[in-house]
């Protein structure tokens, strides 16, 4: 995860959260100290160790952290995941936004990981989508891998998905991947959306890099991915839930893309215990 967006982004969601100050916790002076601990309400993985350590930094640098559970960690109910120590005030402050982001990655992290799970497979990997809360990407897809899975693209510009739209727009599948080919370079592919078998014979004689078969279920892919050669990674996306998706296991695919490990997924329940205690501060 890149540090420097991270504290980009952190410094987004204080100033949009504290604004001008926190009228509520500015009641605590300099001299009282205490302690925030985080603990899991639920079992799952924990992300968001860094969240923790960033965010805490950049309101006061002498924050005080334990890390005790750390990014892909399994946590069960009572585990404490972090504990940090520090002025009241600043606690206070960065306890909501730490808390809502941890709660959210690692949601996204123990949903990825029961998919990883139920689809049992020793070839097919799960990946995300682009199906992420704007302005949160980074650590969504982040969390998806320490969840267990791998990361699709990352946006429109890293590498070329072309969609029943594109091949609408582009006349064919052909005339589409030859002017995405022209545009781009060597080093960017080019995935191209399949609905039928004639359309992936099409995606390979077009030289496509990566071919997904959309909305098709495991018994068709294991028929259609005879005609690719394996020089071409093969991905399944759509339609693909917790109930039928140990289906794909077998089917020969490369990928499964699920958009729901970050567009519904449910955030993992962790609370923060603050202890205040008088004291000097550090």
């Amino acid at each position: 995860m890149n540090r420097l967006k991270l504290k980009q982004l952190l410094e987004q969601f204080f100033i949009e959260d504290i604004g001008d100050r926190d009228i509520t916790s500015c009641i605590f002076g300099d001299e009282q100290i205490g302690k925030i601990d985080f603990i899991a309400k639920a079992a799952g993985v924990f992300c968001g160790e860094e969240v923790i350590r960033a965010g805490f930094s950049l309101l006061d640098s002498r924050v005080e952290m334990v890390i005790h559970k750390h990014d892909g960690d399994d946590v069960r109910v009572g585990d404490i995941i972090a504990t940090v120590s520090g002025k009241v005030a600043i606690l206070l402050q960065g306890e909501r936004v730490i808390l809502n982001l941890i709660q959210r990655m690692s949601g996204i992290a123990t949903k990825t990981k029961e998919a990883v799970n139920l689809l049992n497979s020793t070839h097919t990997k799960i990946c995300d989508t682009r199906k992420t809360t704007p302005g949160l990407r980074m650590l969504e897809k982040y969390a998806v891998r320490c969840g267990g899975g791998v990361n699709h693209r990352y946006g429109l510009y890293d590498a070329a998905m072309i969609k029943d739209n594109h091949i609408s727009f582009a006349g064919s599948i052909s005339k589409a991947v030859e002017a995405v080919r022209s545009n781009v370079g060597h080093m960017v592919k080019i995935e191209v959306e399949t609905e039928t078998k004639e359309q992936v014979l099409e995606a390979v004689t077009a030289g496509a890099d990566v071919i997904m078969f959309d909305n098709r279920k495991p018994e068709e892919i294991k028929e259609w991915i005879e005609l690719v050669p394996r020089s071409i990674i093969t991905e399944a996306s759509g339609g693909i839930t917790l109930e039928n998706l140990a289906g794909y296991g077998d089917s020969g695919v490369d990928y499964v893309s699920l958009g729901f490990l970050t567009h519904s997924v449910s955030s993992l329940d962790i609370s923060a215990k603050v202890t205040v205690n008088e004291g000097e501060a550090k």
